[in-house]
């Protein structure tokens, strides 16, 4: 059976290299190291590579439903792109706010960017949502180029992320605005993530936030004229914009709530006509948020705290850091892969991590990224090995988990 992998090739700022021949050369150089689906090969500063002139990154992707924990490139059809990332700091877009100062209503970001490299293959979750994430966005825009009907098959290019603090939702989105301008690179030159910022917008000061709505999307219509270019909106905390009309008229300024909710239904509505922009929102209380938006919405994915297996492969990219930079000396864990195909016993240190992860559940994504730091701050005074510092680990996750018992009581 043929699996399809796709790899990217990130060139450095200064590469002329052709394509052709950046790909036969990593490709040789792939089929004579160990490879593991999801995986970062950082090339530059290592001159035993040859093309380390050339190449700062490879990224491997991962390979739905592979049961192997190292890539067999014999059976694998690979999807290559090459491409150079921006490196330019975000725009900020601002406005007056009445009392001699500014706030930013919106940061726009050009794609592919230096600053989300990365940010993929290190969000872990259930199931393959990542991956369908891709599709369902990748639906959209072949629907629009082969001018579906949207009267007949609906579709508003709106995709709603929602679930506990923590998760991954802002952090997804943008890795995902990022991996679809990599992907859809023949179609579009770049592409532009316009994050919005959805409290300013609700400006206390003007009363005239429907205005701001209409000024905001005003700049994103001027910017999908240039049909080159791949306009990833994102709305973070929309319940903020977007909050429901009916609690509105109980408030004691409804008006302004309701002019906001219809801005923005409006826009989008408008905006849906253009084949080269996709939306993002996302939401910790989607009670509070408008039905007319979560109608629009077209995907509506659920992100909950991590299982036990994701959870160790977020420990496991971890320690695996820290092993690099030798804060955690002569030591090694399996992946994950290998514990779920193999049928061999892991080794110890990756049976103590497992029981930290059972320990750990119920925490978010953003906690379970902090504990190795807290492991180190708290429990070691130097470098330490692999088992020294799962010790240290175990410790940080029963005082995290100590702390927010204490923390509840106190609500």
């Amino acid at each position: 059976m043929f699996y399809n992998i796709d790899i990217e090739v990130v060139l450095t700022k200064n590469s002329e290299i052709k394509r052709k021949t950046i790909i036969d050369l990593v490709e040789k150089y792939l089929m004579q190291i160990i490879v593991r689906p999801n995986s970062v090969i950082t090339v530059r500063g290592e001159e035993n590579i040859c093309f380390y002139k050339d190449v700062d990154t490879i990224i491997v992707g991962e390979i739905p439903n592979y049961d192997k924990s190292f890539v067999d490139f014999s059976n694998l059809n690979i999807n290559w792109f090459v491409y150079k990332l921006n490196t330019e700091e975000p725009f900020h877009q601002n406005e007056e706010d009445g009392n001699d100062g500014e706030i930013t209503i919106s940061t726009q970001l050009i794609l592919p960017s230096a600053c989300l490299l990365n940010m993929w293959e290190n969000l872990f979750y259930d199931n393959d949502i990542k991956q369908n994430l891709l599709k369902y966005a990748q639906t959209m825009m072949e629907f629009s180029d082969k001018g579906v009907d949207n009267n007949i098959i609906s579709c508003n290019r709106v995709i709603l992320l929602h679930g506990p603090p923590g998760t991954g939702k802002t952090s997804l989105c943008k890795a995902l605005a990022q991996k679809l301008t990599i992907r859809m690179g023949k179609r579009f030159g770049s592409g532009i993530l316009m994050e919005i910022n959805s409290h300013s917008l609700f400006s206390k000061w003007f009363s005239e936030s429907g205005k701001l709505v209409n000024k905001v999307f005003s700049r994103i219509n001027d910017i999908i004229q240039n049909k080159n270019i791949l306009v990833c909106v994102l709305l973070d905390e929309v319940e903020s914009l977007a909050h429901a009309r009916n609690q509105c008229l109980s408030g004691v300024e409804p008006s302004d709530s309701i002019r906001v909710v219809n801005a923005l239904l409006t826009q989008i509505d408008q905006i849906k006509r253009n084949s080269n922009v996709l939306i993002f929102a996302t939401s910790n209380i989607t009670e509070t948020i408008d039905l007319a938006f979560i109608d629009r919405a077209d995907i509506k994915q659920f992100l909950n705290n991590p299982s036990v297996h994701a959870i160790y492969k977020v420990y496991y990219t971890c320690i695996n850091e820290l092993i690099k930079v030798d804060v955690i000396k002569n030591g090694m864990l399996d992946p994950i892969e290998y514990i779920i195909n193999n049928a061999k016993s892991p080794s110890t240190e990756t049976n103590k991590l497992l029981d930290i992860c059972e320990k750990s559940l119920g925490l978010s994504g953003r906690s379970l990224r902090k504990i190795p730091f807290l492991a180190h701050a708290l429990y070691l005074e130097s470098s330490s090995s692999l088992q020294e510092f799962l010790g240290a680990m175990e410790q940080a996750v029963i005082k995290e988990i100590s702390e927010r018992k204490h923390l509840k009581r106190l609500e």
